[in-house]
């Protein structure tokens, strides 16, 4: 990329530039791509330096890709526009990566500093090249140049340290030094990495419009809306990042930013629709407001610092408030102003403090030490902190989001569009961005982390939000009212009957949340056939928006605190097995040693779990624990025609009981396993060395027993923590095979103690099951075919037994 942009300033004073400007920006964008991708992959290595400044230089060329495209194609009519266009973004990476350079250069991380500052140098240069001709384009080429070779040896040293296998690094290329104490417990969550470049993307959107407070761009139109929805779009994925990075309060943050970065770039737009600058609504930017300052309140109990810093997005929200005309007034200009300068401290304090052994003081041990001596409010802390509802998920929760965009939303369409002019009230970035996009990623969230309900809510929803909000707002409904739209309404209105109906399982918060958005289904039904009353439409979305408010608070006191200082309630109608074991059932996830260990514990306490295998999810109880072994049998209410099978790690657990098999029988199951491949043997003394006493009568049948090896490496070291297994499908009788972890409780309900979550089942196919009481006649038959083919067990028979 550095050399693309050497050669286009080299070849600037030309005529005709080198490279067209179109071409430029895309290549610039593919590479923008290229990079992000570099960083956050790095990222989960814990390269904080490396993921900041990839993303820094990814963004910056997304922006100036797509302005070089504009430029290109005529949008940008004349040498004033393409400075206006460019210089607020080239402002705020000259800041952003001196920073990042001045932390790399005192931690030592010379090469990436050396990048970073090159870059930093040539986006000065050329803003001096803008506003002087004294400077040329020679000077920006060079800096670019002096990033080409730092990365070429960066490059370099990457290759030589990935051919010999990690055994020798050029000086300053080893990202994968020894972690310090710090690192390594950032590596738990405690430490957003992604934080530093969400707010430089904050950086990026307040120098659009101080620049033109401060005069140095002269307009504002439409060729800045590239940096201000490339800053938008990436702090999305900063929002997703940090779900990842187990940070909900900083995630709902970016959350609320990209939607004000998304609206100051529509507003830009607005010379496209109509000659007058847009007006904004003033209830949802004072809502916007109180959830920035209920916001800040958490935060600050996390990290004053940070609390103090989305103070200044109170003040924005404010501001926005008190202008008709929003973005385009001195006053939210100002607060821009002020938001640049208070991102760039934040910045280099995240980013110092994420690399130094010496920390710059945030107040943070002040907060905890405060809130430990008080016994009504305790922090939440621990491994479970972000424990999922159901299951295994990578992402923290975001209802609080979820929750906080339904607030936007509906509160944004309490302002009654102009059919004449639906564009004159800034109205379609809340709904949209808010309502639709931000919800769908909470939907998402939700659904990753075993919460069905509530993602089928929140996508619902927000693709409600996005069809009214641009059919209502945008110009595409008119004055005439449309019975199709009315049919549209009806479908959502009963997929949303079917959620209120659900919900009267789940909680009393989630049935009044479902039921209020009911009503606001009714008044765009009522508005599609012009039968609308006056101010229904308005009480409706007060309802429902304060209800989600209280949802809102909710979900951050109880993803803050422990305990419930504001419950969501309890199901209004309670079923046996539905939610009444939540609390009793852990769902581990089994690529954790320690998860293995804790479902071992339970069963050798005399507990029943639900847990993965090679083929379907199973039902397990410990051999030497005949009480388990007789609660698993009732607890699927098990049939006469399906008994329990008996599960080992090794023959080495039969090998006491050896002389009671046959030869043959012992070789072929030596042959057979570990597989899918259930062998019925017939039933001896061998059945006594297992210690199941009374309860064997439940395992097998008074002739047989099922044996198997799993070929699954959990479950083998499962079975070598506990012993012996007595094994049957995690499901009643007569239902089909259970294939994912989510499945178990949902059909077992709290008749199992724990499951041990491995996603969806490797197969949907159980085992074979080879009847071998005739083997020793050299006869084998099958019970079940399943997973392996008859021909497949046939030829191990004939080739290891029969030679």
């Amino acid at each position: 990329g550095s050399l693309l942009l050497a050669v286009h300033f080299y070849s600037l004073p030309r005529a005709a530039p080198l490279i067209p400007s179109t071409a430029l920006g895309v290549l610039l964008l593919i590479l923008s791509s290229l990079l992000a991708y570099a960083g956050i992959r790095r990222s989960l290595r814990n390269a904080s330096l490396f993921l900041s400044l990839c993303l820094t230089i990814s963004v910056f060329w997304c922006g100036y890709g797509v302005v070089f495209i504009l430029g290109g194609q005529g949008v940008l009519n004349d040498a004033g526009d393409f400075r206006n266009a460019l210089v607020p973004g080239l402002v705020t990476f000259t800041l952003a990566l001196l920073i990042i350079a001045v932390v790399g250069f005192l931690c030592r991380e010379v090469i990436l500093a050396m990048i970073a500052a090159a870059v930093s140098l040539a986006s000065a240069h050329e803003v001096a090249m803008h506003y002087s001709t004294a400077f040329g384009s020679s000077a920006v080429a060079c800096n670019y140049m002096i990033v080409c070779l730092a990365g070429g040896y960066f490059a370099l040293g990457r290759i030589l340290y990935f051919l010999t296998k990690e055994k020798f690094a050029l000086p300053g290329t080893d990202l994968a030094k020894k972690k310090t104490r710090e690192q390594i417990q950032s590596t738990s969550g405690s430490v957003n990495h992604f934080a530093v470049a969400g707010l430089i993307l904050n950086m990026l959107s307040a120098s659009v419009f101080g620049c033109r407070l401060l005069g140095v761009t002269g307009k504002l139109f439409i060729g800045q809306v590239p940096w201000l929805w490339a800053a938008g779009i990436y702090q999305i994925g900063i929002c997703i990042l940090s779900y990842r990075a187990m940070d909900v309060l900083m995630a709902t943050f970016f959350g609320f930013t990209s939607i004000l970065k998304f609206a100051g770039g529509y507003c830009l737009l607005y010379p496209i629709w109509q000659p007058e600058e847009p007006s904004f609504p003033t209830p949802f930017l004072v809502v916007f407001s109180v959830l920035f300052v209920v916001l800040a309140l958490f935060l600050t109990l996390k990290s004053p610092v940070d609390g103090l810093y989305l103070l200044f997005y109170v003040a924005y929200c404010i501001a926005l408030a008190c202008r008709p005309k929003g973005f385009f007034e001195g006053g939210p200009q100002g607060v821009d102003v002020a938001i640049f300068v208070a991102s760039a401290l934040v910045t280099l304090i995240h980013l110092y403090n994420v690399k130094a052994s010496a920390k710059i003081p945030t107040g943070k041990g002040a907060m905890k030490a405060l809130l430990a001596r008080s016994s009504f409010l305790k922090l939440r802390e621990g491994a479970d902190l972000h424990a999922p509802y159901l299951g295994y998920s990578k992402y923290a929760d975001a209802e609080v989001l979820g929750y906080a965009c339904s607030v936007l939303a509906s509160f944004a369409v309490t302002m009654t569009g102009d059919p004449q002019a639906p564009l004159a009230t800034v109205v379609i970035p809340w709904v949209v961005v808010a309502g639709g996009f931000l919800k769908l990623l909470g939907g998402s969230v939700a659904f990753a982390r075993g919460k069905t309900l509530e993602s089928s809510a929140f996508i619902l929803y927000a693709v409600m939000w996005i069809i009214w909000g641009l059919t209502r707002y945008g110009g595409l409904y008119g004055t005439t009212r449309s019975f199709h739209a009315a049919v549209g309404i009806i479908a959502f209105m009963l997929f949303n009957g079917f959620i209120v109906l659900c919900s009267l399982f789940l909680n009393i918060a989630w049935f009044f949340y479902s039921l209020t958005f009911l009503l606001i289904a009714v008044s765009f039904l009522l508005d599609a056939i012009h039968a609308l009353p006056a101010g229904y439409d308005i009480a409706a979305t007060l309802i429902f928006g304060l209800v989600s408010f209280y949802c809102f608070l909710s979900a951050l006191f109880n993803s803050i605190f422990e305990g419930s200082c504001l419950p969501m309630g309890r199901p209004i109608v309670q079923l046996s097995g539905v939610g009444g074991g939540m609390t009793k059932c852990p769902h581990l996830p089994a690529r954790k040693a320690s998860s293995v260990k804790r479902i071992a514990d339970i069963l050798k306490n005399g507990g029943t779990c639900g847990i993965p295998t090679d083929t379907v999810y199973v039902l397990v109880a410990a051999c030497n624990r005949p009480d388990a072994v007789e609660k698993a049998h009732h607890s699927k209410r098990q049939a006469q025609d399906r008994p329990m099978s008996l599960w080992i790690s090794s023959l080495k657990q039969l090998e006491p009981a050896k002389h009671l098999f046959s030869p043959l029988l012992w070789d072929f199951m030596e042959a057979a396993w570990p597989s899918p491949i259930s062998l019925v043997v017939p039933r001896g003394g061998w059945v006594d060395f297992l210690g199941m006493k009374d309860s064997a009568k439940y395992v097998g049948t008074p002739q047989s027993i099922a044996i198997r090896i799993p070929d699954c490496s959990v479950t083998t070291h499962l079975i070598d923590l506990v012993g012996p297994i007595v094994v049957t499908s995690a499901n009643p009788t007569g239902e089909a095979d259970t294939t994912h972890h989510n499945q178990v409780y949902a059909k077992l309900g709290d008749k199992v103690d724990a499951v041990l979550c491995d996603g969806p089942s490797p197969e949907n196919i159980a085992s074979t099951v080879v009847d071998c009481t005739k083997i020793d006649g050299g006869n084998i038959g099958f019970f079940r075919v399943g997973i392996i083919p008859k021909s497949q067990v046939k030829l191990i028979f004939i080739l290891f037994l029969l030679p």
